[in-house]
């Protein structure tokens, strides 16, 4: 993690950690598999949960990711496909409900923003989106008391309702279709305080480079190919200025934003960059090498 005088807390880490191809290359050959994370979470400070996207985890596994990682660690999660991508954020309550009483407030102090993928084919439906938006829970008290009273069948044991650490809540919103690229999509995001992702994905989805809230969430899913392949210095050394900008609360300007605001607050920024070309191992190592590259700077 990179700290300044008058900037936001930098975190770089990785979209995931458990990939079998990383074995006996960034982790040594013989480490234990439950070894894992402890040993990617001393290398960087954050890390993004993928299997919440996929199926709901069990409380132990969240208080277990908790207790393998330092004390200043947080862990980014990601949104259900439940809800995304079957649902189409259609009727949010009931898997919203699901999706916090499986065991996300375990995390306690060390949850980070709660990230939500949106599909390629799903357009922008300015009504839809703001209902979801609206029954999102701003504090860890709001999201076991939206766990207590809205979880169904479909969550297997007891809601896990202790929210002790938790505090407000933060979300991010990475979209996949060119319809979000208007006006009216980042207004809706800053006027809920819900992050805009800038996403890197080797120009297969939009861009947008807005500022939506007080703080940025970066995804890197390759330049030159989706999911793999490095970002070389020279890449990660222009990703480093704009990290720096957005943590002092400046925006190196680029031909994507979508709807410039010269009366956006400029006020330092936590940043969140996560690496998720991990085919060929590139995530971890572009992580800590931008890492280094930062820290040159400071």
């Amino acid at each position: 993690m990179a700290r300044r005088a008058h900037s936001g807390t930098i975190r770089i880490g990785i979209s995931g950690w458990r990939y079998g191809g990383w074995r006996g290359v960034f982790y040594p050959e013989k480490l234990p598999q439950r070894q894992e994370l402890s040993y990617a979470a001393q290398r960087m400070s954050s890390i993004e949960i993928n299997g919440t996207f996929y199926s709901m985890q069990r409380p132990s596994s969240f208080a277990e990711w908790k207790a393998q990682t330092p004390p200043d660690f947080l862990f980014s999660v990601k949104g259900s496909r439940y809800l995304t991508h079957m649902l189409k954020l259609n009727n949010p309550l009931p898997g919203l409900a699901n999706f916090f009483a499986q065991g996300v407030l375990a995390l306690g102090e060390k949850l980070g923003p709660i990230l939500w993928q949106l599909p390629p084919g799903l357009a922008f439906h300015p009504e839809k989106l703001q209902n979801f938006l609206e029954v999102l829970p701003r504090t860890g008290e709001e999201a076991a008391e939206l766990a207590r009273a809205h979880h169904d069948h479909r969550l297997k044991g007891q809601p896990w309702l202790d929210w002790s650490g938790v505090g407000a809540l933060r979300y991010a919103m990475e979209v996949r279709h060119s319809a979000f690229c208007c006006t009216e999509y980042i207004n809706l995001l800053r006027q809920s305080n819900v992050a805009s992702v800038v996403s890197d994905s080797a120009g297969r989805f939009p861009v947008i480079d807005d500022v939506t809230a007080d703080f940025i969430y970066v995804r890197l899913h390759g330049h030159e190919h989706l999911y793999s392949g490095g970002y070389g210095d020279d890449l990660l050394r222009t990703w480093a200025d704009r990290i720096r900008a957005w943590s002092s609360g400046e925006q190196i300007p680029t031909e994507n934003i979508t709807h410039p605001d010269s009366k956006l607050p400029r006020h330092p920024r936590d940043v969140f960059i996560y690496f998720d070309n991990d085919a060929k191992v590139d995530a971890p190592r572009d992580a800590m090498r931008l890492e280094e590259l930062i820290a040159r700077e400071i």
